[in-house]
């Protein structure tokens, strides 16, 4: 079995699902790049429950390259699983579990080159500095990337640039939407639905909102910028949760729900929100005619900036390079590149296996891809031929 297989198998079996902690896979990383003589920076969460990871291979008078990946993974909840999802399960061909595509393969290719990089290190023969970054909290909002990338600046770690290895089927994504998810509470007052004009039904006031929120995203579709290098070219709105009331018989006192907004690089979603704001002051208003207690409150949840690549950039370079390609596409899903970006640091997104085969049941990453990744990521620590 190539060895990143079988650390995929090893990273797959820790169940890092966002709301439980990664410590125990970080650990694991950690005692690994120790028994081969590097020793691991992590930054941690408030609680403590969760740890990024840094480590540099190289030189520290040159700016490294970073491989970049995030360890936590979405719930496998409710789910139709055929394997055990946190049994890497090899068939056809496909390597299937929990985060195998997205995106624990990148991870354990990466931890596959280390024994290869600290050898050529030791010899004086790696073409560059390479360093590995693991976060945590990726898919709740990019939380733990930002504390990472403090960390590194804090330390002085000189950057040349990074590859975040999400799921692109190894051809290189050079921009990317931004995301921003907000909570709406709308409050009004319960009655007994046989005399519902004493009430404020707040479910129908929600209701108006998300109306709203969809004409807004008809516009955009309609008439909004275009950017043909995504596959979804225009900044898109939505509605993803909706809770409220009590039973049939009474005027809801309470409603929530989320939305999100993805847009486009250069775009600007805050004229969204102050669209929905505007509506939400004359509905408050007539609220309160019948109960002075009713509220509307926006609750900013999430916000992952859009990415575009420096064009010329070494990364950006390098990575076409040894993808074969000039060009490279841009995608409607956020990823950690927008923060990296925002830092100074150049970034592109580059990684074994399918979006389309993340958050799914029987999430799978081809074994082709995954042997594609090491020999992407070994011609990484050599000088390219002349």
């Amino acid at each position: 079995m190539p060895a990143s297989q079988d650390l995929l198998a090893r990273l797959v079996a820790f169940d890092t699902t966002s709301r439980r902690s990664n410590l125990d896979l970080i650990d694991w990383v950690a005692d690994y790049l120790f028994d081969h003589g590097l020793r691991p920076r992590l930054s941690y969460s408030d609680d403590q429950h969760k740890a990024n990871l840094f480590v540099r291979i190289g030189a520290d008078d040159a700016p490294a390259l970073v491989l970049s990946g995030h360890t936590d993974v979405v719930p496998v909840d409710g789910q139709d699983w055929h394997t055990n999802p946190f049994t890497l399960t090899e068939k056809d061909g496909r390597l299937y579990g929990r985060g195998s595509a997205d995106m624990k393969g990148f991870i354990a290719s990466s931890l596959a080159l280390v024994p290869q990089a600290v050898d050529l290190a030791r010899a004086g023969r790696l073409a560059r500095p390479i360093a590995l970054a693991l976060s945590y909290d990726e898919e709740v909002g990019c939380l733990g990337v930002r504390r990472l990338i403090a960390d590194v600046v804090a330390a002085g770690e000189r950057v040349s640039g990074v590859i975040v290895g999400e799921p692109t089927e190894m051809r290189p994504v050079i921009a990317h939407k931004g995301i921003a998810q907000y909570r709406v509470k709308v409050t009004g007052r319960e009655a007994h639905s046989s005399l519902t004009p004493y009430g404020v039904n707040a479910i129908e006031y929600a209701a108006k909102l998300i109306v709203h929120l969809r004409r807004l995203a008809e516009t955009e579709a309609a008439f909004g910028h275009r950017n043909a290098l995504y596959d979804v070219p225009f900044t898109t709105l939505q509605t993803g949760l909706v809770t409220g009331g009590v039973a049939a018989n009474i005027v809801p006192r309470d409603c929530e729900f989320v939305f999100e907004c993805r847009w486009l690089p250069g775009d600007d979603p805050q004229r969204f929100t102050d669209s929905l704001l505007d509506y939400v002051g004359q509905l408050v208003g007539e609220m309160r005619e019948v109960a002075p207690e009713a509220d509307i409150r926006i609750e900013p949840l999430v916000h992952c900036p859009a990415f575009e690549s420096e064009e010329g950039s070494a990364v950006r370079t390098e990575t076409a390079r040894l993808c074969g390609c000039a060009d490279g596409a841009g995608v409607a899903y956020a990823t950690e590149a927008g923060l990296f970006q925002e830092a100074g640091f150049p970034a592109v997104v580059c990684g074994p296996g399918s979006i389309r085969e993340a958050h799914k049941p029987n999430e799978f990453v081809e074994a082709a891809q995954l042997a594609a990744c090491d020999d992407w990521l070994a011609r990484l620590l050599v000088p390219p031929a002349r």
